[in-house]
């Protein structure tokens, strides 16, 4: 069962039979009720000499009487169901339907609340993607502005240094419109994969080459997902044993490991150290791998949201010096990739910092 948003009950699951309060029983109840008071009263006209017809008024008095009262605790929550959804659908998100039911209209009232917590948290990455792409975009086009305008006032010369200049702001762009590629891939639904057996030492030191390699040449210069600019963090690597080998789609596996990288170097404190494990796994050609970092670490609260998009969690300082805060996609196209594989990805138990662990499946365990 999932755990409902911070402030609320976790959802109950549907009823798995009959409850004591459910309305079936109530409509039941409402009948015996019913055929009792009818018979009590042809008892008391049997023994007392009184006439049918003023035992069959007071009959349908009291069964009218019964029945408005069982119509009217059915009928109210949904009068405030269809307030809530028509608010809803006019956008107003920030309303919900009281749970104070232990029937089927409370399970639907449940149900509505958790259809607008969700709603409520699309509009809300909505907005954000909006502003975050935005934010990303108008720092390097701004950049990019100015060094041609440069160029064409006659101000600077059209020399190496100035078309480099302009080059990385170019880069950072096309890292972005791949970003956002990725997360359309994510959309869209599965990307077939292209496994091959690979050796995990020099597959993943090529990774760590080429992220102190893009953060060297792009020092200064804020990034986008998956390539950092800090030049200040070390980065380790700890293979074992040295000729551990995985079966993997190695394209995927390095959009995973770089963009772990990334987040782990933002939040590293200045000079800190971000360390990349491997270990062979419990099934045959399956890996584990873990990503660590000494930055301030993430609280237990926030581990289930650490992978959604657009989360750029909650710190009172979440990036280190030199560190922009990204587009708040990287860990979620790094879930993307895991969950293709049909691995698992996740915020582990460490002493100090950050620690993600990977875990990815192999060769599939052929049936005995």
């Amino acid at each position: 069962m999932s755990e409902g948003p911070a402030g609320r009950r976790s959802p109950r699951e549907p009823w798995g039979g009959v409850s004591p309060f459910s309305i079936k029983t109530k409509l039941g109840a409402l009948v015996v009720i019913a055929v009792l008071i009818t018979t009590g009263l042809m008892m008391i006209a049997m023994r007392t000499a009184t006439e049918l017809r003023f035992i069959t008024v007071f009959s349908m008095i009291a069964t009218l009487l019964i029945t408005q009262f069982v119509a009217h605790s059915l009928t109210a929550p949904l009068d405030d169901m269809n307030a809530v959804a028509r608010s809803i659908s006019h956008g107003d998100y920030t309303r919900r339907v009281r749970e104070n039911r232990r029937d089927e209209l409370g399970d639907l009232a449940q149900t509505i609340n958790r259809m607008a917590d969700d709603l409520e948290a699309q509009e809300r990455q909505r907005k954000e993607l909006v502003a975050n792409v935005s934010h990303e975009l108008r720092t390097p086009i701004a950049g990019l502005r100015a060094v041609l305008e440069n160029i064409v006032d006659g101000v600077t010369q059209a020399d190496p240094e100035t078309m480099r200049t302009a080059l990385k702001q170019t880069e950072r762009l096309g890292r972005l419109v791949e970003t956002l590629l990725d997360l359309s891939r994510l959309d869209n639904g599965v990307v077939p994969l292209k496994k091959r057996r690979f050796e995990v030492w020099p597959y993943l030191s090529g990774v760590l080459k080429e992220a102190n390699m893009v953060a060297t040449a792009r020092a200064g210069i804020a990034s986008g997902s998956g390539s950092h600019t800090r030049n200040d963090v070390h980065l380790h690597l700890d293979v074992s044993p040295p000729e551990l080998t995985a079966h993997a789609d190695p394209e995927r596996i390095h959009q995973v490991v770089a963009n772990l990288i990334d987040n782990a170097v933002k939040h590293s404190p200045a000079h800190g150290r971000v360390t990349v494990k491997a270990r062979r796994g419990a099934l045959p050609e399956s890996l584990e791998l873990e990503v660590l970092d000494e930055g301030p670490g993430i609280p237990r609260s926030e581990w289930h949201r650490v992978f959604e998009r657009f989360n750029r969690g909650q710190v009172m300082r979440p990036h280190g010096p030199g560190s922009d805060g990204g587009t708040g996609l990287g860990l979620a196209i790094a879930r993307w990739a895991v969950d293709l594989h049909g691995g698992r990805i996740g915020v582990a138990e460490s002493e100090r910092g950050c620690r993600i662990l990977v875990t990815l499946p192999g060769l599939p365990s052929l049936p005995s």
